[in-house]
């Protein structure tokens, strides 16, 4: 299992659009993946598990992913996330 945490960097958090490139990316791959946001734990791939968390500004969070394309996943969601300014 791959495991990373972030902080997000992104003025309004991650909302709508944000969500959705997040989610299109973790949609790509195989492997099971998760977003942890303080003690609740969504799939990456539900737009609305990733809606429903209401991650603002400042926030801690987690992202795992296991399976046989878990480390090509982290890696594309770790890209995604900086390259939309979102989190570091």
């Amino acid at each position: 299992m791959a495991e990373k945490k972030f902080t997000v960097t992104a003025e309004t958090g991650i909302h709508a659009r944000p969500a959705t490139l997040l989610v299109q990316a973790a949609s790509k791959f195989n492997s099971e993946i998760q977003l942890q946001y303080k003690e609740k734990k969504v799939n990456l791939k539900s737009i609305m598990g990733v809606m429903s968390l209401g991650i603002g500004q400042g926030a801690e969070i987690t992202i795992s992913a296991e399976g046989s394309d878990e480390a090509d996943a982290m890696q594309t969601i770790q890209d995604t996330l900086k390259r939309e300014g979102l989190a570091e």
